[in-house]
């Protein structure tokens, strides 16, 4: 009797359409498509990139509200943490992914290496065909060369400026006028290194550096500490 009742009720479990089964079963042997939407504002509307992910066969879409050039993208993470080998992410456009073409070759790259496939719809970009593959591998170089410009503009721009006398940095807190103050001051040992700096509005060990710095600088560096009577 407690038998047939147990198979009983194991049969009506394996029967019933679970409504939590969709969302969290997984079968290795054929990936899902998860698609991710994105809005910058909560006033957008993302029913259009929900209606063309639902089109293209995703069966679940996560949305965020958020800019793309924000770190932090809770329902970006969830898909992530979601996606499994085989999976495919799919996007309605290539900027709901990623805020800079370096910044989409990054995840990219991450979802290859997971053996994630990647579409986006307005594109017609698919990784898992050849076309989509060669058309990532264009992308990246692309990145690579813009990466490349850069630097070189950098080290360009820093050489001319060295060439022109500017080392570049922070500038200096002690101007001229103030370090010939600093000098003036210390070499009468009057005041303190302290109270030299509190007149020119620095610290004492900007004052010390300043004046080891600088060769006209006066008598061997004394203590700052007041003399006791």
């Amino acid at each position: 009797m407690i038998d047939s009742c147990v198979a009983e009720a194991s049969a009506r479990i394996y029967v019933a359409n679970l409504p939590w089964a969709r969302e969290y079963c997984y079968i290795s042997a054929m990936g899902y498509a998860l698609g991710y939407a994105r809005v910058s504002t909560g006033d957008q509307d993302a029913r259009l990139q929900h209606d063309a992910l639902t089109a293209a066969g995703c069966y679940r879409v996560f949305t965020d509200s958020a800019s793309g050039s924000l770190q932090c993208r809770p329902e970006f993470d969830k898909l992530m943490d979601q996606l499994r080998p085989g999976d495919t992410l799919v996007v309605w456009r290539l900027d709901r992914l990623g805020r800079s073409i370096r910044h989409l070759i990054d995840q990219l790259s991450a979802l290859q290496d997971r053996g994630i496939e990647f579409q986006s719809l307005q594109e017609n970009i698919d990784t898992s065909s050849p076309g989509g593959r060669l058309v990532f591998h264009i992308f990246a170089s692309l990145a690579e060369f813009e990466r490349d410009l850069i630097r070189e503009r950098t080290h360009a721009g820093l050489a001319a400026a060295r060439a022109r006398g500017r080392t570049g940095g922070r500038p200096p807190l002690l101007t001229a006028d103030k370090l010939s103050t600093a000098r003036k001051l210390y070499a009468q040992q009057d005041m303190t290194v302290a109270q030299i700096g509190e007149v020119l509005g620095v610290s004492r060990t900007t004052i010390y550096r300043a004046l080891r710095r600088d060769p006209e600088a006066a008598p061997p560096l004394r203590r700052s500490s007041t003399k006791t009577v």
